[in-house]
């Protein structure tokens, strides 16, 4: 397994035979200074957490452009259909979707999800983490926006995901501390990696404090670098 930083809580997966965008926030993004064209090679799939223009980003260009298969909750996946985006498939919370290769499964999380448009809110469901399993490969449990809550215990009594990728960067997700209690309290990751900080000033979160938060964990911090693929 490949995984590539594309900065707040963008990554490119590489995962078996499937590449996988999560949350594709790239156009606008001032943390990537990347080429988006590069970034989204070969995908084959884009993978969604909830319906922040943050976390949507690039995703109805990216599935118009390239046929990439859209797998996010019933109400996103609709409305990115509404938006030229022809292959989804849809999910929800508690559910687990084949995705051919690996399967994506949806987990809660504590935040919201919608858009405005021209003024109005638009509701597009719940907000969610997400399980990616493939045979052969660690679990990964991208949390998406989320506070700290107890069923994360039954998230790793279920899917016992081995890479986590953790928000930290405060104000609108868990702030680096609580992160590491997370992390500590009910979870056995092999590695994490902290995302959704850095972009914006309102992000205050700083990697170096979770790390602290994590001393002397069993739990293995890996520092992601925009752009920069690791092998996990």
């Amino acid at each position: 397994m490949k995984l590539t930083w594309l900065s707040h809580s963008a990554f490119r997966l590489e995962i078996g035979k499937a590449i996988v965008l999560i949350d594709p926030f790239l156009t606008g993004n001032p943390a990537f200074t990347g080429d988006i064209e590069a970034a989204s090679a070969g995908v084959t799939h884009i993978v969604l957490t909830h319906g922040h223009d943050d976390h949507i980003g690039d995703a109805p260009t990216i599935a118009t452009r390239t046929g990439a298969q859209v797998i996010a909750n019933y109400e996103l996946c609709m409305f990115l259909a509404g938006q030229g985006a022809q292959n989804i498939n849809p999910g929800n919370t508690g559910g687990t979707v084949d995705c051919g290769g690996f399967s994506v499964s949806f987990t809660q999380a504590l935040h919201s999800s919608g858009v405005t448009r021209d003024g109005q809110s638009i509701y597009l469901g719940n907000p969610n983490g997400v399980v990616i399993k493939a045979p052969g490969e660690p679990t990964l449990y991208h949390m998406g926006d989320t506070d700290i809550f107890s069923d994360m215990a039954l998230i790793d009594e279920l899917h016992a995901p081995k890479i986590g990728l953790v928000p930290i960067g405060d104000r609108f997700t868990m702030g680096p501390q609580t992160a590491a209690l997370a992390v500590k309290r009910y979870f056995h990751f092999d590695f994490v990696l902290p995302i959704h900080f850095g972009t914006f000033p309102l992000l205050t979160g700083k990697a170096a404090d979770f790390v602290a938060g994590l001393e002397g964990a069993a739990t293995k911090v890996l520092v992601p670098q925009v752009g920069v693929a690791v092998d996990v």
